[in-house]
């Protein structure tokens, strides 16, 4: 009896070491740095109008004895500033798992804004729009799993134990402190060609959000959806995508009760090194009383041009919103020309 449990023993640790070995896999570091110029309409004032970003990034990979292979994002941002950690586990026909520390890239957070642009979100131009958009579980940390692509249909999940708690060291733990609970968040890309070439640059899209709060009677849970669809017809991408949040507060008039959101966009690729764009991006926030306090509508548009040449890009855009932060005052509104030159290396 003894020896029969220690054949399935070493059976089950000969298994249990095919899986959890791994080869030597390696580490490399890229990089780049983002240099720009603003000029700001009559209303605002410059001051200091030239702006740099640096970002490293630092990747590493590896392989498991059973096939199943893995990789490590660190990300460097301004400043030197840690950004996020990403781990992904990719178990090939099983799909792949993606723990992450918060870089905004799962979830319906992938969605946030996916129309063409030559550059940058309308809203990104540093303008301070303070445009509300979905995020659920982008920011958090969280685990994400996608399932296998079948039939051009890629589904994914991902969940964050705690919204609202900060990143954590290993074997630490964190808590927020607003009674959150956790989030979860499910979205679908279809790429329906339905065998045809002309539907080859189809891509619909949509995801939703679920955040739970215990203390309902000061919060309730919240809500985020988008849907949309892209497509590309040789040198020209067309979008269009609307988005919505149920905040879940009860508190009081000036609380914003739902954010509303449109956006357009088109661009056109000249050539290989060349393209040109525009976004409009409309948001409106409602509020818990609309008797009291009414809702503010913004719209946010922005012309582009980038040109790529080697590791270099110059991108130029002219940029505008009306109602800057769902604020009516004229001060509100702001325009901005932006010249940015970016090397990569």
């Amino acid at each position: 009896m003894n020896k029969l449990t220690k054949v399935g023993l070493s059976a089950l640790c000969g298994s249990l070491a095919a899986v959890s070995a791994a080869k030597a896999g390696e580490m490399t570091v890229t990089g780049g740095v983002d240099m720009s110029w603003i000029s700001y309409g009559d209303h605002q004032t410059t001051g200091n109008p030239i702006g740099m970003g640096s970002n490293l990034t630092f990747k590493g990979n590896g392989e498991l004895g059973n096939g199943w292979t893995f990789d490590l994002t660190v990300a460097m941002l301004n400043q030197d500033a840690y950004s996020n950690t990403v781990v992904n586990v990719d178990m090939g026909s099983l799909g792949s798992l993606n723990f992450n520390q918060g870089d905004s890239g799962n979830g319906i957070d992938a969605f946030d804004d996916k129309m063409p642009t030559a550059w940058e979100e309308p809203w990104g131009m540093g303008l301070g729009t303070g445009v509300q958009l979905v995020s659920g579980v982008g920011p958090q940390s969280n685990v994400q799993y996608t399932f296998p692509t079948m039939a051009g249909i890629t589904l994914k999940a991902a969940v964050a134990p705690d919204m609202g708690s900060g990143n954590v060291n290993d074997l630490g733990v964190g808590t927020s402190v607003d009674n959150t609970g956790a989030g979860y968040d499910a979205t679908i890309n279809i790429n329906p060609t339905f065998g045809t070439e002309i539907l080859s640059g189809l891509n619909l899209f949509a995801g939703g959000h679920y955040t739970e709060y215990y203390a309902t009677e000061r919060h309730n849970d919240r809500y985020e959806a988008v849907g949309g669809v892209t497509l590309d017809i040789g040198p020209i991408s067309l979008g269009y995508a609307t988005s919505g949040v149920s905040t879940g507060k009860v508190s009081t008039r000036t609380d914003e009760d739902y954010y509303k959101n449109h956006m357009y966009g088109i661009a056109f690729n000249i050539n290989d090194d060349l393209s040109v764009s525009y976004g409009k991006h409309e948001s409106q926030a409602g509020y818990i009383k609309p008797e009291e306090k009414e809702a503010v509508h913004m719209e946010i548009e922005s012309y582009q041009i980038a040109y790529t040449i080697g590791g270099a890009s110059l991108r130029y855009a002219v940029s505008d919103v009306n109602n800057a932060s769902y604020q009516t005052a004229a001060a509100w509104d702001r325009d901005a020309h932006v010249l940015s030159v970016s090397l990569a290396f």
